[in-house]
């Protein structure tokens, strides 16, 4: 009944990935920042996507950490439009 029951817990956890109801949280290394402008212009970018809850963008580690439900496609265009890489999204 245990393994049961986390089957299903697992099944329902997807399935709530699947409809974007649970909050994930993403790294997403960008190339192109060169100055806490930059880190500001993605910040902006990146918190004006729907369901977006944190950001934390790092010019030295060159990278945005995110909370949310959006998409990654969402995500790598708002970064692109702002005029920056996204070099892999995890």
């Amino acid at each position: 009944d245990i393994l049961k029951f986390q089957k299903t817990t697992e099944e329902e956890i997807e399935s709530l990935k699947e409809k974007k109801e649970i909050a994930m949280k993403k790294e997403i290394k960008i190339n192109g920042m060169m100055c806490n402008h930059c880190v500001m212009h993605v910040t902006k970018a990146l918190e004006g996507l729907n369901g977006v809850s944190s950001v934390n963008v790092s010019l030295k580690d060159n990278n945005a950490v995110i909370e949310g439900n959006s998409s990654d496609e969402d995500i790598k265009k708002a970064i692109e439009d702002a005029g920056y890489e996204v070099v892999e999204i995890k």
